[in-house]
């Protein structure tokens, strides 16, 4: 029987995994698309203080990712290594969203505390629960092929989630605060994904299987996981090129509902726009855009999954990445009445860049196999945690440029913008992610794994978990 007949998953359990990363993203994309958004436009703070909230809060949860993960890689429960954290942690996960979103009747000094506060209790109950989720996903298969099948349901359920949130989050804002008071809509909105991200996210803790058992050993200290993964020149490789492409990520999401509110709308959200012969509010048109991306970002995921046994996944990341470096540099020449190359654009680079973290996934449990052949002990969450670290970094340094950046050029919130703020925002829309896009393939250039070599190293793993009479599945 061949490696990618071997270890299928259930379908059903694709999906039950699936539903976690929708639960996750549902926040996630908050933060993306949103939540610079609501902080100056609706919470009232100013662009230089949320950028080094932001850059000190997501510094700090960085920080906890890898010491989240070493605590699950040494966890032993009924329900395995990962899943308790999910079960246990996701109902006071929720009730921070609620309160994230809340805007108290404070002044400013007031406001900060209580934002620096609830944010960065979100974002640690954030890392509580996602990262074992993610290793999960290096522990219900070793098969190559069924982890990318694996990753691209996940990120299907992802963008899914992305595509959900984009769609109804500004008008169920609107519905439920009304216009006078989005402070409240804000809050009772998130009530509202708090409920339903808990129900996808025990679908995933009842729905799963951990299989993949390491190695006992009697030393397992913190010193030395860390020097294994150090050391594993395939992880270090994979981990820059990820922290390079959150930065061309993340400086154009971080900005992207001001680019539409001060360069598209010029500052005046109350004037439509018009396009394909209708008028468009900022809230329709925002959701729009984003909506459609997340959309693309689906079907995206959805051909990588059809295809992911029949190209190699580096060359496969490589290409998709050059194209989607072309579509976010054309953002440079557009002019604001250019609605439809906008929505072009991004739909287009959507649909290429989608499956990039899908590759990336699967390729991150590779190295996990790897560093376990190198150094005969497996630091499954470690690996995953250490990662999202570096995502986090990313986000903290993209959006503390972004808004450091708005704030030297004379930003203010809910303000007709001057012509270095358009420039601003168009430039971080643009040309600035593509240069970071270039380095992040330069660097991804060096990534040693590749198909045949995993297929090796999972043999030779398996022989030795056989010896030692413990599950491979």
């Amino acid at each position: 029987m061949s490696q990618n007949q071997e270890n299928k998953l259930p379908f059903r359990e694709m999906l039950a995994f699936g539903c976690g990363d929708f639960a996750s993203v549902l926040y996630w994309q908050t933060f993306m698309k949103y939540l610079p958004f609501f902080y100056t436009d609706v919470f009232g703070i100013t662009a230089g203080a949320l950028a080094t909230m932001l850059l000190v809060s997501r510094i700090w949860d960085g920080i906890n990712d890898p010491i989240i993960g070493m605590w699950a890689d040494r966890t032993e429960s009924r329900w395995g290594k990962f899943r308790p954290f999910i079960l246990f942690g996701c109902v006071p996960f929720a009730i921070f969203g609620v309160l994230t979103f809340t805007t108290p009747s404070l002044g400013m000094s007031g406001k900060l505390i209580w934002a620096y506060l609830t944010y960065n209790g979100l974002m640690m109950l954030y890392t509580t629960v996602n990262i074992p989720y993610t290793a999960l996903m290096g522990v219900m298969t070793s098969n190559p092929v069924e982890r990318t099948r694996l990753s691209s349901i996940k990120f299907m359920f992802a963008f899914s989630a992305g595509m959900v949130i984009s769609a109804t989050l500004l008008p169920m804002v609107s519905a439920l605060g009304g216009d006078k008071n989005p402070q409240l809509g804000w809050q009772l909105a998130f009530a509202v994904v708090g409920v339903v991200a808990i129900g996808f996210f025990l679908i995933t803790v009842f729905g799963t299987k951990e299989r993949i058992k390491p190695a006992p050993e009697e030393n397992t200290s913190v010193l030395r996981d860390i020097r294994f993964l150090v050391t594993n020149n395939a992880w270090v490789l994979l981990l820059c090129t990820t922290l390079t492409w959150i930065l061309f990520v993340a400086l154009r999401s971080s900005v992207s509902a001001h680019y539409f509110k001060y360069y598209l709308y010029n500052g005046s959200p109350e004037t439509p726009l018009s396009f394909m012969g209708r008028e468009f509010s900022l809230e329709v048109l925002l959701s729009s855009f984003n909506t459609l991306g997340q959309a693309a970002s689906v079907a995206g995921v959805f051909v990588v999954s059809l295809v992911a046994s029949k190209f190699p996944k580096k060359g496969l990341f490589i290409s998709l990445f050059t194209l989607q470096i072309f579509t976010t540099a054309a953002y440079l020449v557009l002019e604001p009445g250019q609605l439809g190359a906008i929505f072009v654009l991004e739909i287009v680079g959507s649909f290429l860049g989608a499956p990039l973290p899908v590759l990336m996934w699967a390729m991150y449990a590779d190295t996990a196999d790897y560093g376990e052949w190198k150094s005969g002990r497996r630091t499954t969450a470690l690996v995953f945690s250490a990662s999202t670290m570096s995502q986090k970094f990313g986000w903290a340094l993209a959006a503390f440029i972004a808004f450091q950046l708005l704030q030297f050029v004379g930003f203010q919130a809910n303000v007709i913008p001057s012509d270095a703020v358009k420039g601003s925002l168009v430039r971080l829309m643009s040309i600035y992610p593509a240069a970071l896009g270039v380095l992040s393939i330069v660097i991804f250039l060096f990534y040693p794994l590749n198909e045949k070599r995993m297929a090796e190293i999972d043999s030779d793993l398996k022989a030795r978990r056989a010896k030692a009479g413990l599950a491979t599945a």
